[in-house]
């Protein structure tokens, strides 16, 4: 019999959970020429020289805590303490050493999120040397090879890591890679020249090792960080040892102090190639003490269920996904009280990135966290970027429903340039923007303003003007936003969440179209769980989902009764078509952090946009604005 409670009547009623985080506090300047200045009116408190630092003092305080853990062969977790990740990075920077790396020089890292990933990096950033960890997809798929190769261009790498040697080294022959060395943990047998990881730990640290740490700072170069692609080709963004410790500088002056120690529980899935996990989850852990256990599962169809999986074993304290993860963990947890009881036990908070969380789902959570544990969840989330590695923003006290992004964090000064009545572009200065973009002097130029304040080209609204306190919401990406053939503005983000958040649970993600078009359209992804329930045959196949009459039916039904109450053209659904094919990764469809890149899919789909927006539309397109079938 399951322990959890019956739902509450009312689960908006029921109480946020506490947060050890200090009083929002924000001035607003106006500027001379009509811009608005928000910044923190508290100091930073001491920023550490490196991030090394956290994993030392963890490592000589308490070396028996657990630091990093990921499923082995076997299924098993394979488990790490901080004192054995501290032998290991100080025996790793004296292998690379050894082999001739020196400060300044660059790794580039190949595959993804690994214990021996986190090791290598913190041994190399132990000596100076940065690391550049990119998309695997660069070099496991054909389509990401032109970006793999201007990476390599750019930086000219001192060393490769690939885990898996045999599933990187056609990649790997493809650049002009002759003399650069590579370390491989697994499937190099046979290969020339490659070094052994076992290698580099292997080592026994000399005072080399001290006298190189010794010498970094905040100057050094810790990582490179290549942007997604999203609106426009990679970039190399420079991330100093200064960027990565006043990050922690500004989340301490968020929480109370005994938060800064407290050791906890993460299950993570997203890539340490992004600013979000790499810098910000990863780096928290680290600075806590936590235990951050290596989620191998994604938001996608076929993947999730290994995060069920691990979720069964961990009882995590902060949690953290995207939308689209968030509406199938919510799935879930509706149909499994034991997994949410467990999932629910420890928590403190959770935070979403990357698109907005519409609201619909934020209330679905809300309303399984009252049944399990009879209290609301905080949802944090905040606004940064990868040139900010990463905060800018950030939202850490309770608020009802989602959209927020907070206030800005100590050190930063967020600008706020007048776009319309309501909506401001978001520009930001401080000691934990980034110093450049690698070989590309004049690209970095033009992304800071004449007052060195860096342009997001983000637009931002305030959550009530008369009470900046209660800080702003994330209006639209600028790139994305369109006018339709009217000259009708439409904001797209707002747009995207509101339609997703309508037809929940049948649809897991859209994009949206309409650009120079007379109305607005929609290429959507069913959920395939839900719909399967909707229909009762859990063998359906997506092809046989998408033309389902009763499926269409109640997606029509859900975004009319979206139009309802949102009948500008600005707003209003005229068209849907349910996408058979999920979004491709190699195509650059969805990222890895898991969010649908709304220009690429557009692109890669022009003729179904065609389609949808035809003055004599086809059988599979829904006229939201009829009954019976399209």
């Amino acid at each position: 019999m399951s322990a959890v409670s019956d739902p509450d009547p009312d689960p908006v009623k029921a109480p946020f959970l506490p947060l050890a985080a200090v009083e929002p506090r924000v001035v607003v300047e106006t500027l001379a020429d009509g811009a608005l200045l928000l910044r923190d009116p508290r100091p930073l408190g001491r920023r550490e020289r490196s991030i090394v630092a956290y994993l030392r003092h963890w490592a000589d305080h308490d070396p028996e805590r657990l630091m990093l853990a990921e499923r082995g062969g076997d299924g098993e977790w394979i488990k790490v303490s901080y004192g054995q990740m501290g032998r290991d990075a100080d025996a790793i920077a004296q292998g690379l050493l050894d082999r001739g790396l020196t400060p300044g020089q660059t790794i580039l890292v190949l595959s993804g999120n690994s214990i021996a990933h986190a090791a290598l990096a913190l041994g190399a950033m132990t000596i100076g040397v940065a690391v550049a960890p990119i998309s695997p997809a660069y070099s496991l798929g054909t389509a990401g090879l032109p970006k793999l190769t201007k990476v390599f261009e750019a930086l000219r790498p001192a060393m490769i890591f690939a885990q898996d040697h045999a599933a990187f080294a056609p990649a790997i022959a493809l650049q002009d890679a002759a003399g650069v060395p590579v370390v491989a943990v697994s499937n190099f047998e046979g290969a020339n020249g490659v070094i052994a990881f076992t290698d580099l730990l292997a080592a026994t640290p000399t005072d080399a090792v001290e006298q190189a740490y010794g010498a970094t700072d905040h100057d050094t170069v810790a990582k490179v960080l290549f942007s997604s692609g999203s609106t426009g080709w990679p970039k190399g963004i420079i991330n100093t040892q200064g960027m990565l410790t006043t990050n922690m500088a500004m989340v301490d002056a968020m929480w109370a102090p005994d938060e800064a120690s407290r050791p906890y529980v993460t299950l993570n899935w997203m890539p340490w190639n992004h600013t979000m996990a790499g810098n910000g989850l990863f780096n928290r852990s680290l600075r806590q003490g936590g235990a951050y256990y290596i989620d191998d599962g994604r938001p996608l169809p076929g993947e999730f269920e290994r995060t069920l999986h691990n979720l069964r074993d961990i009882s995590p304290h902060s949690y953290s996904d995207v939308p689209a993860g968030y509406a199938m963990l919510t799935s879930a947890l509706e149909q499994d009280d034991a997994l949410a009881e467990r999932f629910f036990r420890d928590l403190v908070f959770v935070q979403y990135a990357g698109a907005s969380l519409p609201s619909e789902l934020w209330a679905r959570f809300q309303a399984v966290a009252v049944k399990a544990i009879g209290k609301r969840i905080p949802f944090l989330t905040g606004y940064g970027c990868t040139e900010a590695g990463p905060l800018i923003t950030q939202l850490y006290w309770p608020v009802e429903g989602s959209g927020y992004i907070g206030i800005p964090v100590p050190g930063i000064e967020l600008k706020l340039i007048p776009v319309d009545a309501t909506r401001f572009e978001a520009r930001a200065r401080g000691p934990n923007i980034t110093p450049g973009y690698v070989g590309e002097p004049e690209l970095y130029a033009a992304a800071l303003d004449e007052d060195g304040f860096y342009k997001t080209g983000d637009a931002v609204t305030f959550v009530d003007r008369e009470r900046p306190e209660l800080g702003l919401r994330f209006a639209s990406r600028v790139a994305e936003d369109f006018k339709l053939m009217t000259g009708t503005f439409v904001a797209v983000g707002h747009l995207r969440a509101a339609l997703v958040g309508a037809m929940m649970p049948l649809v897991s993600d859209l994009v949206v179209t309409g650009h120079d078009r007379p109305f607005i359209g929609a290429l959507a992804w069913p959920d395939l769980a839900a719909c399967r329930r909707l229909l009762g045959d859990a063998a359906l196949t997506a092809a046989e989902i998408v033309r389902a009459p009763r499926v269409v039916e109640a997606v029509r039904a859900a975004a009319a009764k979206h139009n309802q109450a949102n009948a500008g053209s600005s707003t209003r659904l005229e068209r849907i078509i349910l996408l058979e094919e999920p979004p491709s990764a190699e195509a650059n469809e969805i990222t890895d952090k898991g969010y649908v890149n709304q220009r690429a899919t557009l692109e890669r789909r022009h003729a179904l946009v065609e389609r949808l927006h035809a003055d004599r539309p086809a059988g599979d397109v829904i006229l939201i604005n009829q009954s019976g079938d399209a």
